[in-house]
Formats: C-alpha cells, structure tokens, sequence
C-alpha cells in the first residue's frame, strides 16, 4: 500500500503525538508499505524532502504561526498531489489542514483514516481562542468527512467532546510503544552521569514541559515528599526551554524549581534520544503523571515505564488512567491534586508491587503490532467485503 500521513509537527518535534507517528510509520515501512509524511517545515533547518528509517518526509514552509498552529499557504497544492499518489490517507488530529485531505480522500474515493491524540487547548488570547475555533471547525468537518477514527482507548473516546459524536466510526488500537536494547554498561554510564551521589528516591517525569502536563503539581508535592525523604531527586526528561507557546509557564516555575535544583532535589536532562530513554527509567523508582486535561489521553511514557517493572502514578483522567487500570502498577490521584500525588509516591515507596509480564505488555504495545491492527484497517476500507442479504 502507499500511505500518506499527515500531521502538523512530526520530528524531529517531540511529542507522544510525534513519536507515536514515527513508530507506527517505521512500522509500517518495515511490513512492505510506502509510507510518506506530510507536514510542516517548522523550522527553516529542517529538509523541504527526506528519507528516515524508509519514511519518506515532505515539509511545506511555513508562513507564520498563531500560537501553536502554522499556516501553510502551499499545503493545498501539495496536499492534492499526495492524495492523488496515496492509496490510504492518514490523518492525526488535532490538525488545521486535516479537514481538506479528508475531504480530498472523498472527492478522489481514497480511504481516509483518522488517529484522534487528544482534545484540544489553546493557552489564553484573544488570537490563540480563534486558532482553537479554527482548528475545532476543521476537525469537525474531517469527522465527517473521514471513514473511520482510531482512539487510543474507549474510555477517552467516550469522554472526548470530539469522539463522543464519532462513536460509530471508532476503532480502539492501543499506541505504539517500544525501547531499544542497551547494555547495562550504558545503563550504569547513564546513572553515574545524572545521579553520581546515588541519591535516592528517583523520582521521574518525562515529557514537554508544556502546562497540560502539571510539572506544578509535582513541584507542590515536593515539599511533602522532602520531609520523609530529604534525599529525593526529581530526573525530568525531555524538552523543557523555548517550548512554543509554553514560555511563560516555564517563568512562572523557574524559581520554584531553581530552589529545588539548588538543594540538589531537581535535574533538567533535556530532550533524550530513545537510547538514553532506555537507559533512563531503570534508574526510577516512580514515574508521575500528573497530567491535568484532555490534551493527555494516554500516557505512553506509563507504558516505557511498567515494561522496566517502575510503577506509575497517573492523573484521574479518562484514557491516561488505563495503564494503571489495565496493568495495575501504580496508583491514580485526582486530578490536580499535590498532596495525593504526594501520598501516592510515599505510599508506592514503601510498597512492594507485583511483577508484570513484558512479554505480554510487549505483545500489545510493539509497533509492529500495532502496525498490523491499522493494515487490517485500511486493507478493510479498501476492499469493503459485501453485506449480506437478511431476509
């Protein structure tokens, strides 16, 4: 099959959305399809064309930006060229340029398929509200238009505003989750570079440092965590300056985080290659998720994390509450709360928790899994078996 997948950012921006595309893309390369990316060239260093694991990437320039949306003024005339050569089109909401390839995949009859990541949420302006409106508008239109949207559970289709309306046309396939092999030479290397006074607890978060995702709410659960365990030390992973749109909520918890670096409790690492993400969650004791709205809707990093045997504690929130829920290493905490998040991380300390099975978890995650859940999809849409007569 020739596949187009479409999305706004893809990497290398860091995302789970982004990853999540890239495992599945790859993934799909190695089955034997043609996969090609459309997105956008975010940044003027990025190739307008090239090829990465056997995905080939086309970028359309940018012209500016509104809030985290792009305007692409070629993306239509690109976007028809691609439709016309894909035999699947493939979409990944939330996305501005999605209603036109969906409506494209219509007019040419070509299957289009959407991934629904998560609900949306602009930050506050009078700008940033009619990009929402916008890209609302648009997403609505591709729901209509396409033949069938993946979820990444039930539980978050059933919740979401978006999918509660696409009910009918919802397929539910688990993300796509993996970790390279290292050696426990580059495990150990790893630990004695961002832990060298072996302090303990660990305590993880990985991810954007991006406002949906609650890094205050751990910063207010510190102080709790510190009077039982004044050696405890928060490793946050990823991408955590310069963050588009995100740059005065890092402001506003600089120097509370400042403090806690200081005292030893706080360590940046950056933005980590998958290598150094293999080698970064055996060094945890507790992953946190203290996700705060629907743009979170799963969680991959719980899932990273439990196939390392490490306990998660993950926000109530519909569709980030399932790996706990389905593999039950972890705890879930109210939605915003520090001091449950606080409880919860004390409590997991001082508890032993039953060992799970990553084979099984491997099972269900392993991008070529997933992959084939979405070929039997589009070989479904594209070859539609005929109904049966009931008389």
């Amino acid at each position: 099959m020739k596949i187009l997948i479409a999305l706004t950012y893809y990497r290398p921006h860091t995302s789970g959305l982004t990853i999540y595309v890239e495992r599945l893309a790859k993934a799909l390369a190695a089955r034997g399809h043609t996969v090609r990316i459309l997105t956008s060239q975010y940044s003027s260093a990025l190739s307008r064309r090239e090829t990465v694991d056997g995905v080939e990437i086309i970028r359309v320039p940018v012209a500016f930006r509104i809030s985290k949306g792009v305007i692409m003024p070629g993306f239509g005339i690109e976007a028809t060229r691609q439709a016309r050569w894909a035999d699947v089109i493939h979409l990944h909401l939330p996305q501005f340029d999605a209603a036109g390839l969906a409506l494209r995949g219509r007019i040419m009859n070509k299957p289009t398929v959407i991934t629904y990541h998560c609900d949306l949420q602009m930050p506050p302006g009078f700008l940033a509200w009619v990009a929402n409106q916008a890209i609302l508008l648009m997403n609505n239109l591709a729901g209509l238009f396409t033949h069938r949207v993946v979820a990444y559970t039930r539980d978050y289709a059933e919740s979401s505003p978006y999918l509660r309306r696409l009910l009918k046309k919802i397929k539910v396939i688990s993300p796509p989750v993996e970790l390279p092999s290292i050696s426990e030479a580059d495990k150990k290397a790893f630990k004695e570079r961002w832990n060298p006074g072996k302090q303990s607890p660990v305590i993880g978060m990985a991810a954007r440092f991006a406002s949906e995702k609650g890094v205050e709410v751990l910063i207010n659960a510190m102080p709790k965590i510190l009077k039982l365990y004044p050696k405890a030390l928060v490793l946050f992973a990823g991408p955590y300056q310069n963050i588009i749109g995100e740059e005065s909520y890092f402001a506003r918890l600089k120097p509370q985080i400042d403090r806690l670096a200081e005292a030893g409790n706080w360590r940046f690492l950056g933005n980590l290659t998958p290598e150094q993400m293999a080698a970064y969650y055996p060094m945890l004791d507790v992953l946190v998720l203290p996700s705060l709205n629907s743009t979170e809707s799963f969680g991959l990093v719980q899932i990273e994390a439990m196939l390392n045997g490490i306990p998660c504690v993950a926000s109530n929130l519909p569709g980030v509450r399932q790996p706990v829920l389905r593999h039950g290493l972890g705890k879930i905490i109210p939605i915003g709360s520090a001091s449950a998040l606080a409880q919860a991380v004390v409590e997991i300390l001082q508890s032993d928790f039953p060992v799970i099975s990553k084979d099984a978890l491997q099972a269900e995650y392993a991008p070529d899994s997933v992959a084939r859940q979405y070929e039997t999809l589009f070989l479904e849409l594209l070859h539609p078996q005929p109904q049966s007569d009931k008389s």
